[in-house]
């Protein structure tokens, strides 16, 4: 009978010495539930703002859609004010497109010279139609893939976003992982890495977006070292398996490998990255939707994206600051429009290159960008990006435009076994003065997916696409005016060095825009420094 006080006494003993331990363990799970329903009460009241200010930001958009000749009125009155130099008292739209002539301004220019370089928008002016789309789409985005938002949800791979509108609050509460504010790339993907239940991930730009996935595959073994050991945060040796296996299988379907849940990539549309796109639709995103907020041309946003689901962006042209103009695009003639349209006047099925006058400069600037209306909200057109002017091959007056030699290309990269296009760029000739005692001819540098090496047949096959899409420059081969194209496989990391390069010019534009003719020795020096076959 003893036995069982005894057995009670220890057993009180016993609790009296692991209360302190349960104590404490018992504060810090009260700690840690604490901490977590205080992050779920700070996203609900982030989601709360973010769904008043998407309400507001709408009905502003319908207002100024259903009175587009008064918005424009308005958003040109706005960037007049704003001019830096002396000009007339413009007292309408009308006058004001009688008094200044339209100038040009090409890649080329940006890239090289600097000569008119297209108006920048500076971030006090960066408008509405900024945080419009950053609202918006962010409302948007949620609407039509569910959870991407939730807490834990979403994580940015590049330093720069795809959201033009910084909203430190509440979009750094919205479903981000990762520590904000950092500088380091390397942190932000391995932020990404330790978070297997991602539904969106988020990149500047596509092609940023592809150099992440083709270092990711160089260290690999790195990074995954750096999870296991817990560098940073706690160690995850399970996650470091599961990279690298992921990695072992191969770029096709890396991205849903390593994130079973993913079903979004948010990029920012700035023209000239569709081979991009398509590489990573094909290989490392396979699988996944890809949505762009808006399009930007030299540091403003000119349309946005209502309609994730769309499978290419779709935008929506805004008739407020800054002020957009529509100049006809003639098709097959070289003879230019007589004058611009406002956003009412544009027609469904035509095509037309931008104008944009903003707050920085009084100058109606040819952007070169060719869109295509494709549908109309409320007064104003929606747009999908086609082409861009200033990116043509004329070596004898053949003129070969972007989408037309992107399209020859595309067919011959089809038939090189097991290959995927990446990148390309072209050159003229004469710019690296390879012509000699040879017909003017073109260069062209590719970067590919699946093939190290280039036969001559593979060569040759770009030169015959190119003359089955243009008779004038098939007639200029056959009777030896122009030479064969020459194609060159340059390495990893060529194309990336000549993004560098063109950021380092002082008129290079944010986000920066991919040019598919270089117009310079030491652009082209970038790559031709670096071709492999």
């Amino acid at each position: 009978m003893l036995l069982w006080p005894l057995l009670l006494l220890l057993l009180l003993l016993l609790l009296l010495l692991l209360l302190p331990t349960l104590t404490l363990l018992m504060q810090q799970r009260s700690q840690d539930a604490r901490l977590s329903w205080l992050a779920g009460l700070q996203h609900r009241v982030a989601w709360g703002a973010l769904v008043w200010a998407a309400s507001w930001q709408r009905w502003r958009l319908e207002q100024s859609t259903l009175h587009v000749h008064q918005s424009q009125q308005q958003a040109l009155r706005w960037c007049l004010q704003g001019a830096q130099r002396p000009h007339c008292s413009f007292t309408d739209i009308s006058t004001f497109r009688n008094h200044l002539p339209l100038t040009k301004a090409s890649q080329t220019q940006e890239e090289e010279n600097g000569e008119q370089p297209l108006p920048r928008t500076s971030n006090q002016d960066l408008g509405e139609a900024s945080l419009q789309a950053t609202v918006l789409g962010l409302v948007a985005l949620n609407k039509a893939y569910p959870e991407v938002l939730a807490q834990g949800g979403t994580a940015r791979l590049t330093l720069t976003s795809p959201w033009p509108q910084p909203l430190p609050w509440p979009g750094n509460t919205l479903g981000r992982v990762g520590t904000r504010g950092t500088k380091d790339p390397r942190a932000l993907l391995l932020d990404a890495l330790r978070s297997p239940g991602l539904r969106a991930l988020e990149a500047g730009t596509a092609v940023e977006l592809l150099d992440v996935f083709l270092g990711l595959e160089a260290d690999g073994e790195e990074l995954a070292g750096a999870i296991a050991a817990g560098n940073p945060g706690a160690p995850l040796p399970e996650r470091a398996a599961e990279l690298r296996e992921a990695l072992e299988q191969g770029p096709r379907g890396l991205a849903l490998r390593l994130w079973p849940k993913l079903q979004v990539v948010v990029t920012l549309d700035t023209g000239g990255q569709a081979e991009t796109v398509a590489a990573l639709r094909a290989l490392w995103c396979q699988g996944l939707a890809f949505f762009s907020p808006a399009y930007a041309a030299s540091g403003g946003v000119l349309g946005l994206n209502l309609q994730p689901e769309q499978p290419y962006g779709l935008y929506l042209l805004p008739p407020g600051a800054p002020f957009i103009e529509l100049l006809p695009v003639k098709e097959g003639t070289q003879e230019e429009a007589a004058s611009t349209l406002l956003l009412t006047e544009a027609q469904q099925g035509k095509e037309y290159e931008l104008v944009l006058t903003d707050r920085a400069s009084l100058t109606r600037c040819r952007l070169g960008d060719v869109v295509r209306v494709v549908g109309v909200y409320n007064q104003c057109p929606v747009v999908r990006f086609i082409y861009r002017l200033g990116q043509t091959l004329s070596v004898r007056g053949e003129d070969i435009g972007e989408d037309l030699f992107s399209e020859a290309l595309g067919r011959a990269v089809g038939q090189w076994p097991g290959a995927k296009l990446l990148d390309h760029s072209c050159v003229e000739s004469s710019i690296l003065d390879s012509s000699a005692g040879s017909a003017p001819h073109y260069e062209v540098f590719v970067a590919l997916r699946g093939l190290r090496n280039l036969s001559e047949e593979n060569r040759d096959k770009l030169d015959h696409c190119l003359q089955e899409a243009s008779p004038r420059y098939k007639s200029l081969r056959f009777w030896g005016s122009v030479g064969p194209a020459r194609v060159h496989l340059v390495g990893q990391g060529a194309f990336r060095a000549l993004r560098a390069a063109l950021a380092a010019c002082p008129s290079s534009p944010f986000p920066p825009a991919m040019p598919r003719v270089l117009r310079h020795r030491h652009l082209a020096q970038c790559l031709q420094e670096r071709v492999v076959s």
